[in-house]
């Protein structure tokens, strides 16, 4: 059965489900950074998906990459799974300006997370509304 490691339950606001990820919001409001998390039991590497769920985990982050840098206008994406400390397996999706605090260097322990406010979460959720397709299933959290 699929849960999420208590670290990205801390550390996120899930949003909703594409085929085969879940997709959590950072709470940090600094960046538009999304995770997607494969729903498979005890899963810390992409070779231990079957070779159709590594497609389509790299189809739903190519999906989610094409839609966040057009809706947020981003200089760059990064996108990474590390996994150095949440082992569950999970890929990383962050919208980049060359203007935000911590450009050109990685957002990981650049600076302290700063939480959404119930407005702020509002609206990036009503503009991920907007741009996600059909294909993605919303859950209210």
């Amino acid at each position: 059965m699929f849960s999420l490691d208590p670290r990205l339950q801390q550390d996120t606001l899930v949003l909703g489900d594409f085929a085969l990820c879940r997709l959590l919001l950072m709470n940090d409001s600094s960046y538009p950074w999304l995770i997607l998390v494969p729903r498979r039991e005890a899963v810390s590497e992409v070779f231990q998906l079957a070779a159709d769920e590594q497609q389509l985990l790299w189809r739903e982050t190519t999906l989610l990459a094409e839609t966040l840098k057009d809706a947020f206008v981003a200089d760059k994406l990064n996108i990474a799974t590390l996994g150095n400390v949440v082992s569950q397996l999970h890929m990383h999706v962050v919208v980049r300006h060359r203007d935000d605090a911590a450009w050109p260097a990685p957002v990981w322990g650049r600076q302290p997370a700063v939480p959404y406010s119930q407005e702020q979460l509002r609206a990036m959720r009503e503009r991920l509304r907007l741009a996600l397709t059909s294909d993605f299933q919303w859950l209210e959290v």
